[in-house]
């Protein structure tokens, strides 16, 4: 009849070590794993202090209106606010914007801050009709003498 080795107490031991070591790592990584940021991650505190003269966010150069501080924390996060400045679109134009931003730059969802968002952008940022100036009227025209 065999006799059955029985693992020595060295070996057992350090088996024992290893998977407690193994799991120490384990819970530590699983503890300390990048978490998903949250939208509060995402969001710049803009303070209620920040100075405002001639109707315009001096910071950034936005239109002081109801949204402002929205536009701030969840644009200018990424960009510069002149990138908002420069552009000009209806209310469905700010939306595809937006929508782009979401599947291609990585922008999180607005959630309830987006129909605000879109409401400041819209009001103060839309197309302008802009062209040729006025034509000039009531104007007394004179003639250039020539000089001799």
């Amino acid at each position: 009849m065999k006799k059955d080795k029985l693992i020595p107490g060295k070996t057992l031991l350090f088996i024992f070590f290893t998977l407690l070591v193994g799991v120490v790592i384990a819970v530590f990584l699983s503890l300390n794993k990048p978490k998903e940021p949250s939208i509060s991650d995402k969001v710049v505190l803009v303070s209620q202090n920040e100075e405002i003269l001639d109707g315009k966010h001096v910071a950034t150069g936005l239109i002081d209106d109801q949204g402002l501080n929205l536009v701030i924390a969840h644009c200018t996060g990424c960009h510069s606010a002149k990138l908002v400045t420069q552009n000009r679109f209806n209310r469905d134009g700010w939306i595809r914007v937006i929508r782009w931003m979401q599947e291609t730059q990585n922008l999180w969802d607005l959630g309830e801050s987006e129909a605000l968002i879109v409401d400041y952008l819209s009001k103060n940022y839309a197309p302008e009709l802009k062209g040729r100036r006025l034509p000039l009227n009531q104007i007394e025209w004179y003639e250039l003498e020539e000089e001799q």
